[in-house]
């Protein structure tokens, strides 16, 4: 009897753990993805004020796109993945001029040479000159 009651307290323990992450409870900071905790997709919508100036190199910036871009920079990962979403897609956005965006807003703080994984990236090809 005193084994069966052992036996049942490790298996509701190990039930338990496994519950626990499964709803994300390890918190490792590469859990989430690049945005941490936030929808990508949703990301990537708080940036239509940027949308038509990253689809044309001479198109101007505007002060709002500018103020949402500074305040983004402070994480390069997730820009970088917003620029690969479906929804910078269908709105046209172009990744390479898009990239462009800091630089034309004279963003002095801005993570010079960041390369972006994946799909793009920022220090080869076409564009390597740009400055992201």
């Amino acid at each position: 009897m005193e084994t069966q009651v052992k036996y049942m307290w490790v298996v509701m323990f190990v039930v338990s753990m496994s519950i626990a992450g499964l709803n994300g409870v390890e918190a490792t900071h590469d859990y989430y993805g690049p945005c941490g905790k936030h929808d990508i997709e949703k990301e990537a919508q708080k940036l239509s004020p940027c949308t038509y100036a990253a689809k044309y190199w001479r198109a101007p910036v505007s002060e709002r796109c500018c103020a949402i871009i500074e305040k983004k920079l402070s994480n390069p990962g997730c820009l970088c993945a917003i620029l690969q979403t479906r929804t910078a897609y269908d709105a046209g956005v172009r990744p390479e001029v898009a990239a462009t965006i800091p630089k034309r807003c004279n963003i002095a703080v801005r993570p010079v040479g960041h390369k972006c994984g994946g799909k793009y990236n920022f220090a080869c090809c076409s564009f390597h000159y740009l400055d992201f």
